[in-house]
């Protein structure tokens, strides 16, 4: 019988957010696979586990997944854990998550702190709905690119950068989104020195050009609001009169009534100030 993969969450700062469950299955497995054996080793000393470690990380996946594969198939349990959150969130343990799928090995998850979640919560901006980027491509054509198709998003959207990269973002968040856009930029979470900063994403961009940036960053920006989009959409028909308004809603079958009643959702106007004007222009 195959062994299990155990994704095991742990801590993003603080280690005394680990689980009880995730230290049992430390202690219980045949090996962890580790993102880093130095990070993990701290980890593990903390707790004094003794369990051996073998490395899985983006640069040696193509040739230890296989190898990790052949171990769950011969029975032995293995814990993947990543140097912080949850494993299989940007990083390659959505890879060996499939691999074993492909082979029929059993996956489950001793669940945690992730920091994306966390950043979301702390930045006071809508949690209803959001969606989660992760780290955006290192080449600037790239980056604009991904984050061109985020320009008319509505929900609340969580990136993940670098300090060194930081700034590049934010000036491209605020020439797409502009310099008014909600955001929080969140660093050291659940360490001593936890950082949440709210502000405009163009005043960030000033803050962090005077102040480098330090430490991996978790960047929460505010969706374009649906009452933006209804006032763009609201002004977008002043473009053309009120008549040619009407004629596409007649040519559509509305009768007059209807038509009116369209026209003054689609202008954000009373009913009967369309009525007046297309009356008068006849």
């Amino acid at each position: 019988m195959a062994g299990t993969l155990y994704l095991c969450a742990t801590p993003i700062g603080n280690l005394e957010d680990i689980t009880l469950r995730t230290l049992k299955l430390l202690e219980s497995v045949d090996v962890i696979a580790a993102e880093d054996t130095r990070n993990t080793l701290k980890l593990l000393n903390r707790f004094e586990i003794k369990t051996p470690m073998t490395s899985y990380h983006e640069h040696n996946k193509m040739g230890k997944g296989p190898f990790l594969i052949e171990k769950l198939l011969a029975g032995e349990s293995i814990a993947l854990v990543t140097d912080a959150g949850m494993p299989g969130i940007s990083d390659p343990g959505a890879d060996l998550v499939k691999l074993c799928y492909e082979a029929g090995v059993p996956v489950t998850v001793a669940p945690g702190a992730s920091a994306a979640v966390v950043a979301l919560v702390l930045s006071g901006l809508n949690t209803r709905r959001f969606v989660f980027e992760g780290f955006l491509p290192a080449d600037k054509k790239e980056r604009r690119m991904v984050l061109q198709t985020l320009e008319r998003e509505h929900r609340t959207m969580i990136f993940y950068e670098a300090p060194h990269r930081l700034l590049d973002t934010l000036e491209e968040l605020e020439g797409l989104f502009g310099a008014e856009r909600e955001s929080a930029a969140v660093r050291e979470l659940t360490k001593k020195f936890e950082e949440v900063r709210r502000d405009s994403v163009g005043n960030q961009r000033k803050y962090f050009t005077e102040n480098p940036p330090k430490g991996e960053f978790v960047l929460v920006i505010a969706g374009l609001s649906l009452e933006v989009q209804k006032k763009e959409a609201q002004a977008s028909w002043a473009e053309i009169s009120v008549g040619e308004h009407m004629q596409k809603y007649l040519q559509q079958g509305f009768n007059e009534k209807d038509a009116m009643k369209q026209v003054a959702k689609d202008r954000g106007v009373s009913k009967r100030d369309i009525y007046k004007d297309y009356k008068m222009n006849e």
